[in-house]
């Protein structure tokens, strides 16, 4: 394995981290899911602003739960609204659900959802937008956010790469009726492998609890309709009630500790990403990099180099830079989903065309990263080199 002068993801586990996980180890005698597990989650809601949050083991599995959460709120329509440039456990969590992906394009602004051709794909099928946050931006604008609401539709916000996001004073995860984040290595704080599912209903929480834990009714920690149930089902045992289709998304005593250190500072940390992503915009060039981005309300994720034009052989000049520069890149940013071999039943001419700017990303962007502990002169030097460019 290569190593980079410049990963993609930096190691944001302190020696301090190391230090209380240890004391945590020696002292306690309970690890699985437990009381430090719902001390995060009520850390987590506070700093969010919701009242309710389920942690479980990645984003993944939050996508999933909260998707399979919508198919218990409604048995009637068949549709979810999706961004065709997302992650791919996004669209899977929809299928596997038994629900229709429509893919719609996205904005170059902030990567997100194009609101227009939202509006134009929804129907009377419509049950859901499933809206992701991408690369730290904020993906939607009040005046869509209030359409939305109108038309009864639920918003499932993704806000995996996205933490600390705000539209207005309201952050990113705080806006829908129930927002997924993770907590993956690389994202802005950590807990290794991890998620959360944040909500402020009680009826979404009860269930994100249960799906959590194999569906188990005793999980829901709501002790009045716990109390309730039970009665009746007087046949069955009062600690394995299954009281809905579940999981084991369960995290750990042990990742929850890491996840309220890490917690502690992500405020910093976004206020250092946010200074080195606006660096680096300043530096670059316009007239061959797309900079127009929507940066009010953004946490970055990552600095994204997207070219304005379509250019296969300046592309691959980007490229030799980013090498010469041992700056490890991910091509096409998140991609087009629908080019990914395990949606071919939904790949075609007409589906792409409609794709335009996804197709663009696809083809000609390129993402490296951005964390607290980058080193502005190495922002400096690259965009020099990248400045350097003959056309």
């Amino acid at each position: 394995m290569k190593n980079y002068k410049w990963p993609l993801m930096s190691n944001n586990i302190l020696r301090s981290d190391k230090k209380v996980l240890v004391n945590f180890i020696n002292r306690s005698n309970k690890f699985t899911n437990g009381p430090k597990v719902k001390d995060f989650e009520n850390r987590w809601s506070k700093w969010l602003g919701v009242k309710y949050s389920t942690f479980v083991n990645s984003g993944a599995s939050a996508n999933l739960i909260s998707i399979h959460i919508l198919k218990e709120l409604n048995k009637k329509k068949k549709e979810i609204i999706l961004p065709a440039f997302t992650w791919n456990s996004d669209v899977v969590s929809v299928i596997n659900a038994g629900f229709k992906p429509v893919f719609v394009d996205i904005n170059f602004e902030n990567l997100a959802l194009n609101e227009n051709l939202v509006k134009k794909k929804i129907n009377k099928n419509t049950l859901a937008i499933f809206l992701t946050h991408a690369m730290g931006y904020i993906g939607l604008s009040n005046k869509f956010l209030e359409y939305i609401k109108n038309k009864n539709i639920y918003l499932i916000e993704d806000v995996c790469e996205s933490h600390g996001a705000k539209l207005g004073s309201k952050k990113a995860g705080a806006l829908g009726e129930i927002s997924n984040f993770s907590f993956y290595y690389g994202h802005h704080m950590t807990t290794i492998e991890g998620g959360m599912i944040s909500t402020n209903s009680k009826e979404v929480d009860r269930l994100a609890k249960m799906k959590r834990g194999h569906g188990l009714l005793r999980d829901s920690q709501d002790k009045y309709f716990i109390k309730k149930t039970i009665k009746k089902y007087k046949n069955l045992n009062n600690d394995f009630i299954f009281n809905t289709e579940g999981f084991n998304f369960r995290n750990t005593e042990i990742a929850a500790v890491l996840g309220i250190e890490q917690l502690k500072r992500l405020n910093k940390s976004i206020k250092k990403r946010n200074e080195n992503h606006k660096l680096y915009l300043k530096l670059l060039r316009g007239d061959i990099f797309f900079k127009d981005f929507n940066l009010k309300g953004s946490s970055n994720y990552g600095l994204h180099l997207i070219l304005k034009k379509k250019n296969s052989k300046l592309f691959k000049k980007v490229l030799s830079i980013l090498d010469k520069n041992s700056v490890e890149y991910r091509l096409g940013s998140l991609g087009n989903q629908l080019r990914q071999p395990y949606l071919k039943k939904f790949m075609n001419k007409r589906n792409i065309i409609g794709l335009k700017n996804t197709e663009h990303m696809h083809f000609f962007s390129v993402y490296f990263g951005n964390n607290q502990f980058l080193d502005q002169n190495k922002i400096r030097k690259l965009c020099k080199d990248l400045n350097s460019l003959v056309i």
